[in-house]
Formats: structure tokens, C-alpha cells, sequence
């Protein structure tokens, strides 16, 4: 088992020129495939057989791969990031593996290289305009730090300070991360990866825009004024821009901290996340599409929830909450012609497949629905169904199943979904679902 990426207690300097980034990637593949190559030299001279999936995953490979893109940060993080939130429902899950260390955090910038940014974004004289500013961050990730200050009217902020470079890397990274999954050989045979790197790649740029983000940010907090569940910050235009993103600092706790609360307490957060994803799809037609726990914090004086992120914020398009709502009717209601239109429609089976992949995909499908369809109040604690879903899914995965990936609306929220089911997992919620189904659905 390897171990997650290590912090340095005085930071590590981001690469920001794309040049040195290419040659850190380049040197990981090459010193991976090397790797692979001894290995399996030593392997033959025993008389076995190469197997290239086995001959990636070792502690020693896994632990260079994580490393590696943790101290790269941006893209190349990120990417694999949204590689782990997959979950093996586009990609295998052998891949999510590799990649799951990376939700962990990252590196943060050491002081000289954070007051660079600073100043660059706010100006020379910035240190006059607060009152105070912590140097250690409160949070690193794959394209900001986050940093706790003081403004000089008093008012406690959190404070999104962007790596230097990332923007002008995504492209390279992207293609940089793309060649190394292409090297792991866990891709299925015929699996177009151009497509979801393409996607990462435009919601990489979308979230380097610091301005962007601070609109969404009031957009949803505004949605979510009335309703006390949820506590959300609002930026600081004076310390915001594309860079660097200043906003009300709010209290509380990771989210993960309520595994030991106790169970009413745990079931009232997961249904109020999920009473908040079906009201973006079907009433505010607008998602936070980045289910990092991370993203989430909870106030036990308040029992509020915290929401922190909205780089990833997707405008959905008109015909996805309808097709959603249509596939769950049908779902719920066992009918299996309206089921399968219904997924169709959403891109979640490929008729190009082969009719008995075809089949088990929507064999899956059924599953999924029987088992929400038997338990109106839902047991997360209960992995079975998941156990399941993702012994199928790997046999699928070997046997060569290379779906074309669906729309990005559709690729996100699943990634939303899948995310919000892992914490649920991780928190043995139990959620009167069908309610919630019944509440939302048009």
C-alpha cells in the first residue's frame, strides 16, 4: 500500500513554466516505462508472464505518480483528480487508484513565491491594505492555496491564491497526463480518451477564472439566502481577481468529522446535500459539478453546512434535467423500455456496443433501480449494491467495453453523484430517497 503524497513543512515551489512541466512529465512516463521494462525483464527470467496492469501498480510506481503530480499541481493534479472521482464508470477502476491519493491535497507555495503572487495580483503595497495574513495556508489544492486573513475593517477572509503558471500549463498538462494514462495500458482497447480530455481541459480553464468563480459564488448565495441548512460565503470584490479570490471566511469542520456524530445527525447532512443536488438539476438548471469532500465543511454549533467551491459550476443544457427526470420515473417504476429510452438519451449506453455488453450495462442499470426501488430509506452503510456494480464493471472493463463517453453535463453530474454517494457511504447515512424523488421530480 503506498502512502499519500508528503507535505513539506516549509512548501515546495510550483513549476510554472510550461518547458520544465513537459520535462517533469516526460521524465514520469519515461521513468515508469522503465520501471515496467526491468520489472518484466526480471519477470521473464523467472518464467513469468509480463502483465503490464501489474507491473504499473506497485508501491513504488504508485508512489512516484502520486508524488510527482502533487508537487506539479494544476492540471496535471487535477486530471487525476477527476480520473479518481470516475468511480470505473467511464475509466477502470484499477486507474481511479492511482489516482485517488491525489484528493488528499497538495504541496503549498513557500512564502517568497506566494508574496510574488500576491503582489502581482494586488499590487506592492498589499501588505498596507490587511491587517493581518497567515503565511500557512489552511488548505492546498490542485490550483490554489487557501490562506486566512484579516482586512483592515476587521472582517476575518479566506483568501484562494492561484499557483503561478497554471492557467498557461493546462493545455500541455493535459495532454502530458493524457499520454501517461494511454502508458498505464488500463485503458480498454478502443476507449477514446480525446473526448474527456478535452472536457477536462475546458473546465481546468473555466476554474482558473478567479472573477468567474466569484460570480457563481454569489449566484448560489443568493439561491440559498433563505434557507438556513446551508451557510455560503460571498466574495470580496476589493481583494478579488482573476487570480486571486477573497471571501467571507466560514466556520467549520471537514465533513468527515461527522463519521462519529451521531446517526440522525449524519442522515440530516447527506439529505440536505442531496435535497440540494436534485434542487440544482430541476429547479436552478445550475450545479456545483466538484463533489471533493474538501468542498464541504460543518459547524456543529449552527449544524450548518459549508459550501466552499464553485469553480466547477455547470449551467446545465435544457434537455438534461427532463431526460434525468424521465430515466428515474422509469427506473423507479420498472418500466424498462422507458428506462432504456431514457438512458439512451443521456448517453449512458452506447449502441455501438456489442449486444451482450449492451445488455449487461442495462442488466446494471436495472440493478441499481431494483435495489432503490426495495429501500425507500436508503442504507449508504450498506455496500452491497456498490460491491456489485463494480465486480461487473471491471469484467466489463477487461472484456474490452469502451463506451463513448456521454455529453459533459452528463459526465459531471455523474461525477457529482458518484462523489455524493461516496460520502454518504463514508458518513453510513440512511435517506428517505424516494421523498426526495417525489419532492423534485417534475
Amino acid at each position: 500500500m503506498t502512502t499519500p503524497p508528503t507535505r513539506r513543512p516549509e512548501g515546495l515551489s510550483v513549476p510554472s513554466r510550461r518547458l520544465g512541466r513537459s520535462a517533469r512529465m516526460g521524465g514520469l512516463a519515461m521513468g515508469l516505462a522503465g520501471r515496467m521494462a526491468r520489472d518484466g525483464l526480471v519477470g521473464l527470467g523467472r518464467g513469468q508472464r509480463p502483465d503490464r496492469r501489474a507491473l504499473l501498480l506497485t508501491p513504488a510506481n504508485l508512489h512516484r505518480i502520486t508524488n510527482e503530480l502533487a508537487r506539479m499541481r494544476g492540471a496535471a493534479m487535477k486530471v487525476g483528480q477527476l480520473v479518481s472521482m470516475d468511480a470505473g464508470t467511464v475509466l477502470p477502476p484499477d486507474l481511479a487508484q492511482i489516482m485517488a491519493r491525489l484528493r488528499d491535497g497538495a504541496d503549498f507555495m513557500p512564502p517568497k513565491q506566494l508574496k510574488s503572487v500576491l503582489t502581482s495580483a494586488w499590487g506592492p503595497d498589499w501588505l498596507r491594505r490587511v491587517e493581518q495574513f497567515d503565511v500557512r495556508p489552511i488548505a492546498a489544492a490542485s490550483i490554489g492555496q487557501v490562506h486566512k486573513a484579516r482586512l483592515k475593517d476587521g472582517r476575518t477572509v479566506a483568501v484562494k491564491v492561484q499557483y503561478p503558471g497554471i492557467a498557461r500549463s493546462i493545455d500541455s498538462d493535459v495532454a502530458n497526463v493524457g499520454s501517461l494514462v494511454r502508458l498505464s495500458g488500463l485503458v480498454p482497447r478502443g476507449l477514446d480518451l480525446a473526448p474527456l480530455l478535452e472536457e477536462a481541459r475546458r473546465q481546468l480553464h473555466a476554474e482558473t477564472d478567479y472573477a468567474a468563480e466569484a460570480a457563481q459564488m454569489t449566484r448560489f448565495a443568493d439561491l440559498l439566502d433563505s434557507d438556513p441548512r446551508f451557510a455560503l460565503p460571498r466574495p470580496v470584490p476589493a481583494f478579488t481577481t482573476k487570480t486571486v479570490l477573497t471571501m467571507d471566511f466560514v466556520a467549520g469542520r471537514p465533513i468527515e468529522a461527522l463519521e462519529n456524530a451521531p446517526q440522525a445527525s449524519r442522515n440530516r447532512v447527506v439529505e440536505a446535500l442531496f435535497d440540494l443536488l436534485l434542487r440544482e438539476i430541476f429547479e436552478f438548471g445550475l450545479v456545483q459539478t466538484d463533489p471533493n469532500f474538501a468542498n464541504y465543511r460543518h459547524d456543529p454549533e449552527t449544524d450548518r453546512i459549508a459550501l466552499l467551491d464553485f469553480g466547477a459550476t455547470r449551467a446545465l443544457a435544457p434537455w438534461v434535467a427532463p431526460a434525468y427526470g424521465a430515466l428515474i420515473r422509469a427506473g423507479l417504476a420498472g418500466t424498462r423500455d422507458d428506462m432504456i429510452t431514457a438512458a439512451r438519451r443521456l448517453g449512458l449506453l452506447d449502441d455501438t456496443l456489442r449486444h451482450d455488453h449492451r445488455d449487461r450495462v442495462i442488466a446494471m442499470i436495472e440493478t441499481a433501480f431494483d435495489d432503490l426501488r426495495r429501500h425507500p430509506v436508503y442504507d449508504f452503510s450498506d455496500q452491497g449494491l456498490a460491491r456489485t456494480l463494480q465486480a461487473e464493471g471491471m469484467a466489463l472493463a477487461q472484456e474490452g467495453l469502451a463506451p463513448t463517453p456521454p455529453a459533459a453535463d452528463v459526465l459531471f453530474l455523474q461525477r457529482k453523484i458518484g462523489g455524493l454517494y461516496l460520502l454518504a457511504a463514508r458518513l453510513g447515512a440512511r435517506v428517505a430517497l424516494h421523498d426526495l424523488l417525489d419532492r423534485h421530480l417534475p
